[in-house]
């Protein structure tokens, strides 16, 4: 029930992102939207946050599990985690250097991989469920308080973020106007189908006591029916889902990048586009460079960590930017609006908001190690101004 009601929650999410991407059609995304609505400070706070911190240090991070489950699926040892993680880096640096087309197909590829893993799941999952296994009986247990729900929910409306890196790259999408709502809604869609799915498998193939005690649920019902080569598989399919996700990140991450350095906000080189590729390729590289450099160093994690309130504030404020438009630029054609309007940008905006709050009681350090971070982008972007006016006064910066 959850993580269709999570599903649903984001799909609103979704929907505004899709009218955003319609209106405005540029790499960069929320930098975009949050510099036109609220000015350049908002906009280079969230890309000081996102571009700097949690999208290097989540490429980090998932580069690592990739690694991790590549070495278990082919028996590798462990001392191979960190070369093998930096060398995904290094290898989707290359292919994204060569273009957006070259980094869909990589992107497609893995996708299709993917998804043939979770229906697998899914199957395996019914038919453990019609009898060719016995679930062990569940516990009796007291009735969970709504704090419990909310709490769990928490986790859900997490593994269903990454939905605006399609936004990031909208400056690159081939007719942005028609192609970007229809592939948020329907990709947003299948993702919430499959997740419903698979927990609805993992109920039914491990049953409630199995599922409350597994630490690796998918591994565990391949397991019960195909043994340790149902392990092996799941390995392969996640680390098929973790290597994608790294290459849609460095995609996105790098055009944030690149249209705050073409706006002043950093060093102007990174902001070159590749007149024959259309592709940053400084950005990428500086972006995959700094990713390496967490990586090697193992201070990712607690990156994420701080970072996380400061990405769904983004979120929060990225979707308010609707309400802006509407009002400010009413008589603007746009090709896409949300359904819904206001209620359900609104509903979006709420729910993030009683997150944030939520995991602000829940891990206090990392909410404030969070929005210190964000603090100290205004120095930062007044530093950089300052910068700025003096070099085009002819004055070179000490």
């Amino acid at each position: 029930m959850l993580w269709a009601l999570g599903g649903l929650l984001t799909l609103a999410g979704v929907l505004s992102y899709a009218e955003l991407g319609a209106r405005r059609p540029q790499a960069g995304g929320t930098y975009i939207y949050l510099r036109e609505a609220f000015g350049k400070l908002p906009a280079f706070l969230f890309g000081w946050t996102m571009a700097l911190i949690n999208y290097p240090g989540s490429i980090a991070a998932v580069a690592t599990t990739f690694a991790d489950y590549a070495c278990k699926a082919f028996g590798l040892p462990l001392t191979w985690v960190k070369p093998l993680a930096v060398g995904a880096i290094i290898f989707l640096v290359l292919v994204n250097l060569r273009g957006i087309r070259a980094g869909a197909w990589v992107q497609n590829i893995f996708t299709v991989l993917k998804l043939g893993v979770i229906a697998m799941l899914i199957v395996v999952g019914l038919v453990l469920a019609f009898g060719h296994t016995t679930p062990p009986p569940a516990p009796a247990l007291p009735p969970a308080s709504p704090f419990a729900m909310v709490g769990a929910l928490l986790p859900v409306l997490f593994a269903y973020g990454g939905f605006h890196y399609l936004n990031d790259l909208a400056g690159e999408v081939r007719e942005p106007q028609r192609v970007l709502p229809r592939a948020l809604g329907l990709g947003m869609g299948a993702v919430a189908l499959c997740y419903v799915l698979v927990n609805v498998a993992y109920l039914a193939g491990l049953g409630h006591a199995g599922l409350a005690a597994s630490q690796a649920p998918a591994a565990d019902l391949m397991e019960r029916l195909f043994g340790p080569t149902g392990r092996t598989v799941v390995a392969v399919g996640i680390a098929c889902s973790t290597f994608g996700y790294c290459s849609i990140a460095i995609a996105g991450g790098a055009r944030v990048l690149q249209v705050m350095s073409a706006d002043g906000m950093f060093f102007r080189a990174v902001g070159k586009v590749d007149m024959r590729t259309h592709a940053p390729q400084v950005a990428l590289s500086v972006l995959g460079l700094w990713a390496v450099i967490l990586i090697l160093s193992g201070s990712f994690d607690a990156l994420l960590d701080y970072t996380t309130v400061g990405e769904w504030l983004s979120h929060a404020a990225g979707i308010a930017t609707v309400f802006w438009y509407r009002r400010m630029l009413k008589d603007e054609p746009s090709p896409y609006r949300v359904p819904g309007y206001p209620w359900v940008p609104l509903a979006f905006v709420v729910t993030v908001v009683c997150v944030i709050l939520a995991t602000a009681i829940d891990t206090p350090a990392n909410a404030g190690m969070s929005l210190l971070i964000i603090a100290l982008g205004v120095p930062v972007y007044y530093a950089w101004r300052w910068r700025e006016s003096r070099a085009a006064a002819g004055t070179p910066p000490p």
